[in-house]
């Protein structure tokens, strides 16, 4: 919680400085405003995520009902089902946790929460947006070319992502994978405005103990990003080339080696689970101090933590690989590292626990959300105990006991972390206040089915069913009753749960319009943000604030009346 008091005392009259109107396209297609290319990600992953969940509802179909025509769509064919299953991955890592996550959040945030009028680069920023855009058109184009989409897995393993006569889709391969490398250069690109910004323009009077957390987390999920997506651009290039100059990279074939790019992918791969969790951690932390009335417990130890786990990130990626044929000697290792980013990871959690004890709790929406994230994601970071002992992970690979873990650490992370940040800040950024009802009842509508998605997996993955199969009546000891009656009780819980993001739309679209004005520090927050107009106008403050205390410390009595004198009650 930060107090700020303006470099000099505002006059009764005294406005915002008059900025020059701007077109239409000026203002909303190519703009230069922080907050403006901020919702441009924020509306494009939007959009992103529908399609995703969309591809997910057709593939569960499938699953549930093999063998039965889904009304108006007719049966999926296995490749079909591989590109959804494919698809649906990639698309909810790249298009959606990424650009809402960082990049919608940071470029609406990062300026706003340290005091300043705008980006260090605003022409790069407007770039970085323009490039991500390219990429979901090329990502759209792979869809519909001859061959039809990329049907690889998200991972892309070659040899069938390498070779033209391995894959059903050489060209469809080619765009996805022209279309996730323009989408690393967007945010290579945003990454260098969000740390240079937060270092060199924060407010006078911030000192780096006193940034907020969810800046540094974004800060910090830059860097890792940019530390560790090299190797995979040069992999990815290399790919490129085996599948269109008919190099052999990866092929063995052709002398090449496929393991070399899992190697390549995983040490960008398990980091980046990370550069989507830490601002999901950083949101999480803002909504729980303002709504238990506490100074976060221990911010440097979560700042440290942080830094960690940054660090150890770099470190686990083989745990990928167990099954892989690397050396077993180094799957000891790799087992210690998985164990060792387990424990800064539930630090965080104590202590985002250890900052609800005792407070004085308001059971808002945005809290609910942040409540969720901690529960739900702890049931993921238990599963991930299993998985990262070679032992156990030799059973485990491949299965759906793996994709539920993933989705308990995934879906926390992207979407419960989303909507946890966008009931918080919709004030902010559009000036209106959401339906509080409406937002418990699809808070309560996604949890519940969320749980009866994937519980039912951990028990599928437990009796060996395999998560890359396209009909499991052809596997007996796969296809009793009793195992497809959990396949449906999750394909019927999926659509509950889509069903109630009809309630969030609605919400969402109905109250940008029609909401309650919104005051300008609603939550009664502390940090810079609510400092400026509900929504901010361009430049965000009148005048630029000077910061006198720490993002969570409580108001010091009298503060403003030492520097303002005649702002003094009588």
């Amino acid at each position: 919680m930060a107090e700020t008091v303006p470099s000099h005392p505002p006059a009764p009259e005294e406005g915002h400085p008059h900025h020059e109107e701007m077109s239409f396209w000026s203002k909303y297609i190519f703009p230069l405003d922080h907050k403006m290319i901020g919702m441009q990600y924020l509306f494009t992953g939007i959009a992103m995520a529908m399609v995703g969940g969309f591809f997910a509802y057709t593939f569960r179909m499938q699953l549930a009902f093999p063998g039965i025509e889904v009304p108006g769509w007719g049966l999926v064919s296995p490749a079909d089902y591989n590109a959804l299953v494919t698809n649906h991955g990639a698309i909810m890592i790249f298009w959606v946790a990424m650009p809402v996550l960082i990049a919608a959040f940071g470029n609406f945030l990062i300026p706003l929460m340290i005091g300043c009028d705008d980006m260090v680069f605003p022409r790069i920023n407007r770039l970085s947006y323009q490039i991500f855009f390219l990429s979901v058109l090329v990502l759209i184009a792979s869809f519909l070319v001859e061959g039809g989409a990329f049907g690889g897995a998200w991972t892309a393993y070659p040899p069938l992502s390498a070779k033209a006569e391995y894959s059903l889709t050489p060209l469809g391969s080619s765009l996805w994978l022209l279309a996730v490398a323009l989408e690393f250069v967007a945010f290579l690109l945003g990454g260098i405005n969000f740390i240079t910004t937060a270092m060199n323009s924060r407010a006078p009077g911030m000192k780096m103990y006193d940034i907020p957390i969810v800046v540094w987390m974004i800060v910090l999920a830059s860097i890792m990003f940019m530390l560790s997506v090299g190797p995979l651009v040069a992999g990815a290039v290399m790919l490129f080339f085996d599948q269109q100059l008919g190099t052999g990279f990866f092929d063995p074939a052709r002398g090449g080696d496929p393991v070399l790019w899992q190697h390549l992918f995983w040490f960008f791969g398990h980091p980046e689970v990370y550069v989507v969790l830490l601002p999901a951690m950083g949101i999480v932390a803002e909504i729980i101090t303002v709504f238990a009335r506490k100074k976060l417990f221990a911010y440097k130890t979560v700042l440290y933590t942080a830094f960690g786990t940054g660090i150890l990130s770099f470190t686990v990626w083989a745990h990928h690989q167990f099954v892989a044929g690397i050396d077993p000697r180094m799957a000891h290792i790799f087992t210690i590292t998985t164990l060792l980013i387990s424990v800064p990871i539930a630090e965080m959690c104590f202590v985002y626990i250890a900052t609800l004890y005792g407070g004085s709790i308001r059971l808002t929406t945005p809290m609910l959300w942040a409540l969720a994230f901690i529960a739900e994601f702890l049931i993921g970071g238990v599963t991930g105990i299993f998985l990262g002992a070679s032992g156990a992970d030799i059973y485990f690979h491949d299965s759906y006991f793996v994709l539920a873990h993933f989705h308990y650490t995934f879906f926390p992370i992207a979407i419960i972390g989303f909507y946890a940040g966008i009931t918080y800040w919709f004030p902010k950024m559009f000036g209106r206040m959401l339906d509080d009802r409406l937002g418990k009842i699809h808070f309560w509508g996604t949890i519940i089915p969320f749980n009866g998605i994937f519980l039912p997996l951990f028990i599928l993955g437990l009796a060996g069913q395999h998560r890359r199969i396209y009909n499991y009546e052809h596997f007996p000891e796969l296809a009793t009753p009793e195992l497809q009656a959990l396949r449906v009780l999750a394909t019927v819980s999926l659509l509950v749960m889509l069903g109630f993001q009809l309630v969030f739309l609605v919400n969402f679209v109905r109250s940008l319009r029609r909401g309650e004005k919104a005051p300008q520090n609603p939550w009664k927050a502390n940090t810079l943000e609510w400092q400026a107009p509900s929504p901010p106008p361009h430049g965000n403050f009148a005048t630029l604030p000077t910061v006198y205390r720490g993002p969570y410390e409580y108001s010091v009595p009298g503060r403003a009346e030492d520097y303002w004198p005649q702002n003094a009650p009588e």
